[in-house]
């Protein structure tokens, strides 16, 4: 990758910038993921910096796309308020600096452990607005454009990686920080039935926010952990009648202090397990009941699972690809830190030619983040 920086000021510039390019552009925010495209001129939205709307009695922020995402929650904690679905800071796994961008998390559908129950990312954009590949500026029904017609620009946006434009404001609806957290804590379970417990514990009535598993928690063994979140009478209730539902899979503890709940689930979050280990690191998304035997297959160092098992997070040798053991599953993993193996699963010949098709009406001349998707 060259180590040439455009960094436009505003919108428009941003618009000019793209629409002057004669060559491949390598999309970035905060330079907090890592990874980019190579032979490409790298461009920066942290220049479009700050909230320009905040409403907390409708639960509404729109900022621009540059904004750090440390700065909209520390807005919004003054409010008592917070993004719900809990986007996770990866710097300290993949040895990277620079500050995570709304835009970045929104055109990644970066999503935590809140993800399970509470919804993605996406789920919380109301609206964007953004250039394409041609520098044209596009909004939800700012303008009507050709191409555009008919498409959900939120969706299509979310997830993307900016390959089908560059992001410059993001609308979100935000939603009240819980009045107290209580996690429920399982020793030494294998991984089977800690994803059997996890299966439990989201089928329950007692509204968990929260489901995860890892193979070696700070003291070094197993350990599963249950989330429940809301008014303090409700969760003391629902941690009682969940820990009682549990018992049958082992000793359940229960933890409420509010440092160490927080430390725990972004411990969970952020991957601090991996911190420090060498090998690639690897995102895979499969049907929880799967989960286990695949990470039998691979026997990672130490594997850590979210979404209640639908996630799984591990560092792997160089030389292994989690995707050659997947044939028969329904899933697709992702190469979050590494080199040797093409970073995104390849898409079903359906999904591809479907892909393609959406690049050549946003991105015609192909100048965004080219290559990167596949």
């Amino acid at each position: 990758m060259t180590t040439d920086i455009l960094s436009p000021q505003s919108e428009a510039d941003l618009a000019q910038a793209i629409a002057s390019a004669n060559a491949p552009l390598s999309i970035q925010g905060g330079g907090t993921q890592g990874m980019g495209v190579n032979d490409a001129t790298r461009l920066s939205t942290s220049g479009l910096n700050g909230v320009t709307l905040y409403e907390p009695g409708a639960l509404t922020l729109v900022a621009k796309a540059g904004t750090p995402v440390a700065n909209i929650s520390d807005l919004l904690a003054k409010e008592n308020q917070r993004l719900a679905f809990d986007p996770r800071d990866l710097r300290g796994v993949l040895g990277t600096e620079g500050a995570p961008t709304i835009g970045a998390v929104a055109a990644m559908n970066n999503s935590g452990p809140a993800r399970v129950t509470a919804g993605a990312c996406r789920d919380f954009m109301l609206g964007v607005r953004f250039v394409d590949g041609s520098g044209d500026i596009v909004s939800n029904g700012g303008r009507v454009m050709k191409n555009v017609t008919g498409y959900d620009l939120v969706k299509l946006m979310s997830g993307s990686h900016g390959t089908l434009g560059v992001l410059t404001e993001v609308s979100l609806k935000v939603l009240p920080t819980p009045e107290m957290t209580g996690v429920l804590l399982m020793n030494g379970l294998s991984d089977a039935d800690a994803v059997a417990a996890m299966s439990a514990a989201l089928g329950s009535p007692y509204e968990v926010t929260g489901a995860a598993h890892a193979q070696s928690g700070v003291d070094a063994h197993p350990v599963t952990m249950i989330r429940i979140e809301g008014f303090e009478e409700s969760v003391t209730y629902r941690l009682a009648q969940l820990k009682e539902m549990l018992g049958r899979f082992g000793d359940v503890a229960i933890e409420t202090d509010p440092a160490r709940t927080k430390a725990g689930w972004a411990w969970v979050r952020d991957c601090t397990v991996f911190e420090g280990k060498e090998g690639n690191l690897w995102r895979v998304s499969l049907k929880p009941s799967d989960a286990p035997g695949l990470v039998a297959k691979l026997a990672p160092e130490n594997a850590l699972y979210d979404w209640g098992g639908g996630l799984v997070w591990m560092v792997l040798p160089d030389s292994v690809d989690p995707r050659a053991q997947m044939d028969g599953l329904q899933g697709h993993a992702t190469l979050m830190r590494g080199e040797g193996h093409v970073r995104f699963h390849p898409e079903a010949p359906g999904v591809a030619k479907l892909t393609q098709s959406l690049r050549k009406k946003f991105d015609p001349r192909g100048v965004l983040n080219p290559g990167l998707m596949g």
